[in-house]
């Protein structure tokens, strides 16, 4: 990202204090967006869903990867954990998650070197990172670090650096268009397509470049949390993932989640999973300006 970027960056930030929505800048911060995108999302990987109309709680959808990781990083930064440690930590505590071969090789086989990924799994990990810091600057250092263990491949940066900026701008009570310019010039993604043009090409698309733009737009065109996750998971490709990106943003933006969905979606996790949650609920749950 260019210096140019991250100063329109520091811009945005600093417009945020001035021209908050409400005295509260967003409230119900608990990273249950990314985790019901992943647990809609489960059962429509490989499917390649092109349709609105589904049923949002299969009986069969489930927690996966995704979820897993995303507390992972969640918990490092409620207990000061270091990343390579956790994510092996979490790897052994659920390692039929649904994991990338890399990773699954990188985690089974106890290596701490980054392999140079730009897959998204750099991106699906980071919701937590935009919740718990107040400066634009420390969410893009802190995703870098947070990819950089695994998904050194400046692509797999980007794609964490630009989930986390969505989510905090996002959470910090910008506009729809203010998110979407700002991403446009600070990672240079092209927002500006339609999921109605995209949609029927698009394939199953592994890497940072290839979801997390479409991601970012199935949030931009949504008119609700529920909206944006069935658009993300409309487009056919890595389901669970295109959800859990665009759930983060939608929750951030839209100030939580519907009650049943949030039920619903702890309903899916176990007591571990669950306990990390609420905790971080609770040392960033409302943010005051």
């Amino acid at each position: 990202m260019s210096g140019d970027a991250l100063d329109r960056a520091r811009d945005i930030e600093a417009c945020v204090l001035d021209e908050q929505r409400s005295s509260l800048v967003r409230v119900h911060c608990k990273m249950l967006g990314a985790i019901a995108g992943d647990v809609i999302g489960s059962v429509h990987e490989h499917l390649g869903t092109k349709s609105l109309d589904f049923e949002l709680f299969a009986p069969d959808c489930r927690f996966t990867d995704d979820t897993v990781l995303a507390v992972a990083v969640a918990d490092c930064l409620l207990n000061g954990l270091d990343y390579v440690d956790a994510f092996h930590e979490y790897f052994l505590a659920y390692p039929n998650a649904g994991y990338g071969y890399n990773f699954f090789h990188w985690a089974s086989s106890g290596d701490r070197s980054p392999y140079n990924s730009w897959g998204n799994g750099a991106a699906m990990r980071v919701p937590a990172i935009g919740h718990a810091f107040d400066r634009m600057e420390d969410v893009l250092a802190e995703a870098a670090r947070s990819a950089e263990v695994t998904h050194n491949h400046p692509e797999g940066v980007k794609g964490a650096q630009a989930t986390a900026a969505a989510v905090f701008l996002a959470r910090r009570g910008r506009s729809k268009r203010e998110i979407k310019q700002a991403l446009e010039e600070m990672f240079g993604y092209d927002l500006s397509q339609s999921l109605d043009l995209l949609r029927p090409t698009y394939e199953f698309d592994v890497s940072c470049q290839g979801s997390v733009p479409p991601a970012l737009i199935a949030f931009l065109e949504s008119t609700s949390f529920e909206d944006a996750v069935r658009k993300a998971i409309s487009l056919g490709g890595d389901a669970d993932t295109l959800a859990c990106i665009t759930g983060g943003v939608a929750e951030a933006y839209y100030g939580g989640l519907p009650p049943a969905i949030e039920s619903r979606t702890l309903a899916v996790l176990d007591a571990r999973l669950r306990h990390v949650v609420e905790r971080f609920r609770e040392r960033h749950g409302i943010r005051v300006g």
